[in-house]
């Protein structure tokens, strides 16, 4: 089944950072909706300095899911758009956010929480594990991978406890985390997944790439029951 996915991006890094240019020559948002396409998707890219972030209604009308990466600009995105994006996750679009894009005004409204870790930078070791084998988001991995360079995250982390925990990392440092975790909000479907600092090559990774795939292919929306809101008339006799 195609899904038709949005892979939004603030771009930022890839215009100011040469390092980061050469390494995701397309952006960021380039490289993830390629592997999409690759996968059979359809994969449209927006970003931060697109009209409406690129976000328009029409356009999260015709997203199934919405992939979001984002770091330096999350308080440069309007208010009005990140209700949006919110709006369109209780109808049912699913949500993925990667790395930074736990900082994003619509996930951190999604969850309620200030999604607040502890963090350092230095290019050490992630050992990525498989902690829910049965879930479909898994499916392709083994029972880990490594990430050989990465920015590290710790836990605390501040979000409310995950619907199912799908990965946690190990860092070379000593800390560990959550990193690949879902939820429910309305009839939509979320999951956070941690890896992604734009001073790597981690998008390029299959198994990150595989997570990827399969967390868009999870939380595509599905019909569901149909329901109805607000005031409405008994559908039998009550006796008054």
């Amino acid at each position: 089944m195609s899904i038709r996915v949005t892979v939004w991006n603030e771009n930022v890094h890839e215009r100011e950072e040469p390092d980061v240019a050469d390494r995701y020559p397309n952006g960021i948002h380039g490289a993830v909706a390629d592997h999409l396409e690759s996968e059979g998707h359809h994969a449209r890219t927006a970003t931060l300095g697109d009209p409406e972030h690129g976000l328009d209604e029409q356009t999260l009308a015709e997203t199934d899911v919405l992939v979001w990466w984002s770091h330096c600009a999350n308080d440069e995105v309007r208010d009005d758009v990140a209700d949006r994006v919110v709006d369109c996750v209780h109808e049912g679009m699913g949500f993925v956010p990667l790395h930074s894009g736990k900082n994003s005004k619509p996930f951190k409204r999604l969850m309620g929480t200030t999604c607040n870790i502890k963090y350092r930078h230095g290019g050490e070791r992630e050992r990525v594990w498989v902690a829910d084998p049965g879930h479909p988001i898994a499916d392709g991995l083994d029972e880990q991978f490594v990430i050989p360079e990465t920015e590290t995250y710790g836990e605390p982390y501040d979000v409310p406890e995950p619907d199912r925990t799908v990965l946690i990392s190990w860092f070379e440092g000593g800390e560990v985390f959550r990193s690949g975790v879902c939820y429910r909000r309305g009839r939509g479907r979320i999951f956070a997944f941690r890896p992604g600092h734009e001073e790597y090559p981690i998008f390029h990774q299959a198994e990150v790439k595989r997570v990827i795939a399969n967390a868009v292919e999870w939380a595509a929306p599905n019909e569901g029951a149909s329901a109805r809101w607000g005031e409405t008339d008994p559908l039998e006799r009550v006796d008054e």
